[in-house]
C-alpha cells in the first residue's frame, strides 16, 4: 500500500533532506522511524530535497509498505522514534498508487524570515536570518514583480545545479514587514538549487540602496550567476507547503513561520 505524510523539522543539525553516508540526513531519520514501526526496510519519496540548515513546515513524503497500521498507529509511533526536531505532522493511507509526493505537486511554496535590527539574536540563532542594515521593503517588492511568471532563472540557480533547465514558473512573489521582522513569501511549480536564497540575496542587494529597482530585471535578462548577489543564509527559509490536486484527499491546512518578539 502507498502512504502519505506530512512533515516538519529543524534543518540546523543535518546535512539536508536528502539521505548521505558522512552526515545526519532527515530522509534517514525519517526512514528509520517508518522502518521501526512498519518492521522492515521503508523507503521515503518527497516533494522537493532541502538543503543543509533549511527547515520545513509543509514536507509531504510518500513510501510503500506491505506493513498494515491505523493511521494514528504510523503517526505516533513514528514520533516517539524521531528527534526532537523532526516530527510526522499527518499520515493519510492512500487507496491506490496515483499519489506521488513529487510528481502529483502542482506548485510548492516557501517562506525567508529576516530578522531586520541591529541586535543579534538569540532565541532565534538558526531560525532566521538576521540583516543588521535598515532594509526598504517597497523597493525589494517593487524589485521583485519582473520574476513573477515563466523565466529562465539562469542568474539565480547554483554553480552545481543539477537541472536539465533553467525555467521555472513563480505564481506569486510577497514581500511584507512585521515590526522588526520580513517576510519573502513565494510560490513556483518548482525549485532550482538555491533559487529561493539566491533570490533574495538579491533582494536584499536592493533592499540596502547597493542596487537599483530595476537591477534584478537585468540580472534575470543577463542569465549570469556571478553577477547577482550573494546566497541568502540558510536559517531563513522554511519549505512551508505543497499543493496537490483534491483528488488525493490530503490535508489542505499548512502554517506559515511567524514570530514575534
Amino acid at each position: 500500500m502507498r502512504i502519505a505524510a506530512g512533515v516538519e523539522y529543524l534543518g540546523s543539525a543535518y546535512c539536508g533532506w536528502q539521505r548521505l553516508g558522512h552526515a545526519p540526513s532527515v530522509q534517514a531519520c525519517v526512514e528509520a522511524a517508518l522502518t521501526r514501526v512498519a518492521a522492515e526496510p521503508v523507503s521515503v519519496v518527497c516533494a522537493g530535497r532541502t538543503d543543509t540548515g533549511v527547515h520545513a513546515a509543509g514536507q509531504v513524503i510518500h513510501f510503500d509498505t506491505a506493513a498494515e497500521r491505523p493511521e494514528h498507529g504510523w503517526l505516533m509511533g513514528s514520533n516517539v522514534h524521531l528527534p526532537d526536531d523532526i516530527a510526522l505532522r499527518w499520515v493519510k493511507v492512500l487507496p491506490d498508487e496515483a499519489f506521488h509526493a513529487r510528481f502529483s505537486a502542482r506548485h510548492r511554496r516557501y517562506r525567508y524570515v529576516i530578522l531586520n535590527r541591529q541586535g543579534r539574536p538569540a532565541l532565534l540563532n538558526q531560525r532566521a536570518a538576521w540583516y543588521r542594515h535598515a532594509l526598504d521593503v517597497g523597493r525589494m517588492q517593487e524589485a521583485a514583480q519582473v520574476l513573477l511568471g515563466e523565466h529562465d532563472f539562469s542568474s539565480f540557480r547554483a554553480a552545481g545545479c543539477q537541472a536539465r533547465h533553467a525555467v521555472r514558473d513563480i505564481q506569486a512573489l510577497h514581500i511584507s514587514r512585521d515590526g522588526d521582522f520580513i517576510y519573502l513569501d513565494i510560490v513556483a511549480n518548482a525549485f532550482l538549487h538555491h533559487m529561493v536564497r539566491n533570490i533574495t540575496g538579491s533582494l536584499l542587494v536592493v533592499g540596502k540602496g547597493e542596487q537599483p529597482v530595476a537591477w534584478i530585471a537585468e540580472l534575470l535578462a543577463v542569465r549570469d550567476r556571478t553577477l547577482a548577489g550573494p546566497t541568502a543564509p540558510a536559517a531563513g527559509l522554511y519549505f512551508v507547503h505543497v499543493d496537490y490536486p483534491l483528488e488525493h484527499g490530503l490535508p489542505a491546512d499548512y502554517r506559515l513561520p511567524q514570530f514575534a518578539l
